[in-house]
């Protein structure tokens, strides 16, 4: 099999290579980047050290596709992955590589007559929306009613069907726009698809942000022993979010790469889900047990530009149609990005701290 990934030296295509190049060592595995992400340089020596072939290229440039061999599947997880992305007046990046990107590889794939595997997003849902949940606060978190205004929602998260009207980031519409055309293209064309949409995903090799990666972002910013803050809602860290370690995706990604025909045209939400779920209050302590440092954490009431309260995914959907479901935990996950960050402190410091 020859498979493309876009974003191929970035946290999750480039994890994606690697697993896939590791377990099954006769694929010829492709990666398209352009390597504006700061640290995905550093991916560079490991997918060469894996056997997997890098092309330093770009999803906006229908010329870069044009350069690339044949290949049976395109998994297509490059993306300007911020919520805050475009949101200061100059979305131009933003659309281009998020949207006509999309349409390139959507055109390679059936140029060549590939499947398509598309990583999308749970920002897909508009925030309103997600806010207007019923909610329950305890103790250390706030958590989803079983009662709830809206088809989609309930006590064990957010399903496929919950409602779509609505803003929901100029990040999140491009991931929907590319949504509809990647189905006008399974439907009228007869490619073969499926699509994604991932709550957050989490593991070692992330360089995480404050708008994107807030898990690494928290284990690292604990083991440099720097300040962090609880932003909104009050100022109490009790806004929670489902984290899916990128291991537990590539299970997905490698089960649906070999079984396509079973889940051709469906959008599955793929999460960590409740089990796999941490408020910012919770996963505080988490990292403090982890790493042995206590840091300051200042508290801001005011809630940020789309931010939203809580976010579960209900894997139900993609368990009933797959079997897969998310198996490593929240204290797992920060026991290995801590044990990343300890031995790679010299590369990774001046990118994480």
């Amino acid at each position: 099999m020859k498979i493309l990934i876009t974003g191929g030296a970035g946290f999750v295509g480039s994890s994606l290579a690697i697993a896939l190049k590791t377990n099954y060592p006769d694929y010829q595995i492709y990666t398209l980047d352009n390597l504006k992400r700061r640290g995905s340089e550093l991916n560079l020596s490991r997918l060469k050290k894996a056997g997997v072939e890098f092309v330093h290229g770009d999803i906006r440039s229908k010329e870069d596709f044009d350069a690339l061999p044949a290949v049976d599947t395109v998994i297509e997880a490059s993306a300007e992955p911020s919520v805050l992305a475009g949101l200061d007046g100059t979305p131009d990046y933003l659309i281009n590589t998020n949207l006509f990107g999309t349409v390139n590889c959507l055109n390679y794939a059936l140029k060549h007559e590939a499947a398509f595997i598309f990583l999308s997003t749970s920002r897909v849902y508009p925030i309103k929306a997600l806010e207007s949940l019923n909610f329950v606060e305890e103790e250390t978190r706030f958590a989803l009613a079983d009662e709830q205004p809206v088809l989609g929602a309930s006590s064990k998260g957010i399903a496929e069907d919950f409602p779509l009207d609505g803003p929901r980031s100029l990040y999140g519409t491009t991931k929907l726009a590319s949504e509809l055309l990647i189905q006008e293209y399974n439907e009228f064309y007869n490619l073969k698809t499926v699509i994604d949409r991932c709550g957050v995903i989490t593991g070692p090799w992330q360089m995480g942000k404050v708008d994107q990666g807030v898990m690494v972002l928290w284990v690292a910013k604990h083991y440099f022993q720097q300040q962090l803050g609880y932003f909104g809602y009050g100022g109490t860290g009790k806004q929670i979010r489902d984290m899916l370690h990128v291991a537990d995706l590539y299970r997905l990604i490698d089960w649906q790469l070999h079984n396509l025909e079973k889940v051709n045209g469906q959008i599955l939400n793929a999460g960590g889900g409740l089990e796999s779920s941490a408020s910012l209050q919770e996963l505080t302590e988490i990292c403090r047990e982890v790493t042995g440092h206590t840091i300051p954490i200042k508290a801001v009431a005011e809630t940020r530009t789309a931010d939203i309260r809580l976010y579960v995914t209900d894997n139900t959907k993609v368990t009933e149609l797959t079997g897969w479901k998310p198996e490593i935990g929240i204290k797992q996950i920060v026991q290995e990005i801590a044990a990343w960050l300890k031995e790679n402190e010299v590369d990774l410091g001046p990118i994480l701290r």
